[in-house]
């Protein structure tokens, strides 16, 4: 439920909910931590659930504030000047925070740049060629699409074998899986460490020790894991990671992504898309192409820094809030959702883990009518997505989510089911 909708078309959506269902979710409501934080994100006219926050974060109201100073202070008041004050460090210096608050990861090793296919590309290309004489990628043909494709072009373009685990779409990779598909032939494995169908939790650490026992470097896709589960890509020995910014670290459409790469490995993984930004001295204007060190290699063209600007509020919430209280907020609302789903959407199957260990912040609900449905919920003001072949997926960002918007939205999906 949000404040924009008027207050008397609330109290009837509430009214038609039913006793137990509204009690519990106003009581949960009460009980929450984080529930003032509700308060902070810029309100969206017609709004009564929104249950796709982990395709398309909402705003923050600071974040109008910040791109409109952006454009009357360093943009026209100090124009080019602002490069040399700070506009050149930005990716560097936002990955660092970005480490510090949702990562796990120490200083320089994490940058800010690109889409996620880009550096999904890049760094997937730099690892083969830092795994010489290995001729295997693993990687899972439940992935997202862009992983999958990125991977094909690879193999195509190095003459390599893509290796494939077909998980069950609702448990995801296990340990044991990639234990049987890797070997002293796998330069690199790829995969997400959560779902975007199922929400499944990958064994993270496991699934990294086992590739590092073959020898191979592993890819962690966390685009559906940054600002929504706790992460420590240091202690657990990630080598590489890739992850969007514009899901529960609400960057907005089309924000830049970012690259984690273990500072033990920057000296050997060379990124093939040699930018001058990237450059030892892009300024020296060279003959030749000498990466700079560290994470600044990993940086190509000029950095987004427009792009950037909305998630340095989100950064700020969450390392106010504390990913464990986030994360605490997240199985809260993913359990009262399949809960709700299974006491009052007859017909209606979960599709997503029940253990909340191995449980991201969405829920994948199973329907034959759900393309029907998702379209005809959107008109009503209820935002979930659809995913073929028949998943009505619930995403639920824990910082601007109530509970009782949550019992709304299903309560309307219910409805239009029939």
């Amino acid at each position: 439920m949000t404040d924009t909708a008027p207050q008397a078309h609330q109290a009837d959506l509430l009214a038609n909910l039913p006793a137990a269902l509204r009690d519990r979710a106003a009581a949960l409501d009460a009980a929450d931590p984080l529930a003032h934080h509700r308060d902070l994100f810029a309100p969206s006219e017609g709004l009564i659930a929104y249950l796709d926050g982990n395709s398309l974060g909402r705003p923050l109201a600071a974040s109008r504030d910040r791109l409109a100073s952006f454009v009357d202070g360093p943009w026209a008041a100090r124009l080019i000047r602002s490069w040399d004050e700070g506009w050149m460090d930005a990716p560097t210096e936002l990955g660092d925070a970005l480490g510090r608050v949702v990562l796990g990861a120490a200083p320089g090793q994490t940058v800010v740049a690109d889409s996620t296919t880009v550096l999904l590309y890049k760094l997937a290309r730099a690892a083969v060629a830092a795994r010489p004489g290995r001729g295997v990628i693993v990687a899972d043909t439940e992935n997202f699409p862009t992983d999958r494709f990125v991977l094909e072009g690879i193999a195509a373009e190095r003459g390599m074998e893509l290796r494939w685990i077909t998980p069950d779409p609702e448990a995801g990779v296990t340990p044991q899986e990639v234990a049987a598909a890797v070997g002293p032939d796998t330069a690199l494995v790829l995969l997400s460490h959560i779902a975007y169908k199922s929400g499944y939790v990958a064994d993270l650490p496991a699934i990294t020790r086992i590739a590092h026992d073959a020898g191979a470097l592993v890819l962690w896709d966390l685009c559906h894991s940054a600002g929504s589960v706790p992460l420590s890509l240091d202690a657990d020995g990630v080598d590489i990671a890739v992850g969007c910014t514009y899901k529960y670290l609400n960057g907005g459409p089309g924000s830049p992504a970012f690259a984690y790469l273990a500072a033990g490995l920057q000296h050997e993984v060379r990124q093939p898309v040699q930018g001058w930004m990237g450059s030892a001295d892009p300024f020296a204007m060279g003959p030749g192409y000498e990466p700079a060190p560290g994470i600044r290699q990993l940086v190509s063209g000029t950095p987004p820094v427009v792009g950037m600007l909305p998630m340095r509020d989100m950064l700020a919430l969450i390392e106010q809030a504390g990913m464990p209280a986030v994360r605490a907020k997240s199985l809260a609302l993913t359990g009262f959702a399949m809960d709700v789903a299974d006491e009052y959407l007859p017909g209606v199957r979960v599709a997503s883990p029940r253990d909340p260990e191995r449980r991201g912040s969405h829920v994948m609900l199973d329907h034959p009518d759900f393309r029907r449905v998702v379209a005809q919920a959107w008109e009503r003001g209820v935002i979930p997505d659809f995913r073929p072949p028949q998943g009505l997926r619930v995403g639920l960002s824990p910082l601007s989510t109530s509970f009782t918007e949550v019992a709304l939205g299903l309560w309307t999906i219910r409805d239009l089911l029939g």
